[in-house]
């Protein structure tokens, strides 16, 4: 007699699965942990929370079978190749996100697209219903999975559903332009519980179920008009990172003594600029090297007192947008190193490529500013890693205030990276302001972010989703086997509470990351 298959009272859902596969001299396949933000902030929470993982597992072809990874249980998913081109670079990135980054690049609609997308969130439901438990909870990531919750809802009607999205939700003006926008508000009414990066990016989803499907909203919440009597709410839970890790990371002493061997290798300026980024056109690359080169032509500063290190990693290269970025923004670093560079003392040192956490710690550790500038961003995580490796309260954050994590950071060296001058000036004065102030300022910062770490966001996501509205339908097959959550430090936000106005404090919290 067969026993029965192991299922999980937690189902983590996101387009990629935490490990990359990597083959050996023969040919061998050995799983090494992704880079991605992502997976740098939910590998603590699956720590915590054991459970499975259901993800592509980044190759074209047949799915590879069920594995269990550094106490990860992972179910892949395949995907084509053509439904690659069509669901991943087309409709997610090609459409949607440019559609949710206030189309800062135009977005592109193709019918073959969307098809592909609705394929491959069937699919991705498919999976999740093979693995959930009964009553299981279920945490869909993204805006690549936004029909999943409905399509598990139809599946599994007996489990908890939950989704979080990680890049802003644009205002109903720019969605409206979706010509499945209705269908994924639907996808997404399928969730009990919404989670936001902030309480504006709710508002909007809220607003955009008001106008677009016609359903009443009242704060937080959406009531369906299908006669089930399901309330979803929508709320802001922003996410953070693994402080303590991190932090741990950061004090190695061989982590340190890279810190020092990158400032000799680069002819130990007085002040050393760094910015880290997906090479993406969201990250405001051009605008902050346009604000340099300025600043190096109007000798304000100049090499080989002062230099920037720009690592870019590589990012969704086969999107023409993105290969655009990349020819633009390595001209232009050859342009400012040819006028205004020196023998061995180059003004910008360019990095198209990823990298360890380690060498990222120790980067961090060497930065006397970090420019953090994004035209719009989620969250950015690099963010708060910086704050946490500097342990030694050094440095200086120059933030954009059109990111999440302004929202919690404001008292860095806050920018509007569209403003040039502006930003010019905010750079001058990171390096200018005394240190004794800017240890002030790294302080607060690192106590916010040691507050609200990734731990904190998990447990204040999952208490949120089991305090949705409406629980689901009892399972039919017995009394729901979902495991207790951990309580949260301090209370979930209430019922019916909105939560916190942008700007304001907010109750609860990708790397290279985003």
């Amino acid at each position: 007699m067969t026993s029965a298959r192991k299922t999980f009272d937690l189902v983590v859902v996101a387009n990629r699965l935490p490990v990359d596969k990597q083959l050996d001299e023969d040919g061998n396949v050995d799983w090494q942990r992704s880079p991605g933000g992502l997976v740098t902030a939910m590998e603590s929470v699956m720590r915590a929370n054991p459970g499975a993982w259901v993800g592509w597992s980044g190759d074209a072809g047949e799915a590879p079978a069920p594995f269990y990874e550094d106490g990860m249980h992972l179910r892949p998913v395949g995907l084509n190749a053509e439904e690659i081109r069509d669901f991943y670079e087309g409709f997610s990135n090609d459409t949607l996100w440019p559609i949710y980054h206030d189309v800062i690049v135009p977005a592109s609609f193709h019918r073959e697209w969307w098809a592909a997308y609705e394929r491959v969130n069937r699919r991705f439901a498919e999976a999740v219903a093979v693995e959930a438990a009964p009553g299981a909870r279920v945490w869909v990531q993204d805006y690549q999975l936004q029909l999943v919750p409905a399509l598990v809802r139809e599946l599994r009607p007996d489990v908890r559903i939950g989704w979080f999205n990680h890049i802003p939700w644009p205002p109903v003006e720019l969605f409206a332009q979706l010509p499945w926008r209705a269908r994924i508000l639907e996808g997404l009414l399928g969730a009990d519980f919404l989670g936001f990066q902030r309480q504006s990016d709710a508002r909007n989803f809220v607003r955009a179920c008001r106008q677009l499907l016609g359903l009443k909203t009242k704060g937080d919440r959406v009531a369906l008009a299908d006669g089930s009597g399901r309330r979803i709410r929508a709320a802001a839970i922003p996410i953070s990172i693994d402080y303590m890790g991190l932090e741990a990371l950061a004090k190695r002493p061989d982590v340190m003594e890279r810190a020092k061997e990158i400032r000799e290798s680069l002819g130990d300026p007085k002040v050393l600029m760094l910015g880290v980024d997906r090479l993406d056109y969201t990250k405001g690359i051009r605008h902050r090297l346009k604000a340099y080169e300025e600043l190096l032509h109007e000798r304000h500063i100049g090499p080989p007192d002062v230099t920037l290190v720009q690592v870019a990693t590589p990012s969704r290269e086969r999107v023409e947008a993105y290969r655009y970025l990349r020819e633009e923004v390595e001209q232009t670093v050859g342009r400012i190193n040819g006028e205004l560079g020196q023998i061995g003392a180059p003004a910008v040192h360019y990095l198209h490529h990823s990298y360890p956490r380690e060498e990222m710690a120790a980067l961090f550790q060497a930065a006397d500013v970090m420019l953090v500038t994004p035209l719009r961003d989620g969250m950015n995580l690099v963010a708060k890693e910086y704050v946490t490796c500097r342990h030694d309260l050094g440095g200086a954050l120059v933030l954009s205030e059109f990111t999440g994590a302004w929202h919690e950071l404001h008292q860095a060296f806050t920018c509007n990276p569209h403003d040039i001058e502006g930003l010019k000036q905010t750079m001058l004065r990171a390096i200018s302001t005394p240190t004794r102030d800017k240890q002030r300022i790294m302080r607060a910062l690192r106590r916010r972010v040691a507050d609200h770490d990734v731990q904190r966001w998990a447990r204040r996501y999952l208490a949120a989703l089991d305090a949705a509205p409406d629980l689901p339908a009892p399972d039919p097959r017995g009394p729901s086997a979902a495991a207790p959550v951990a309580p949260p430090e301090s209370a979930p936000l209430a019922p019916n509470a909105t939560g916190p106005a942008d700007g304001e404090p907010v109750t609860a919290s990708t790397s290279v990351s985003e």
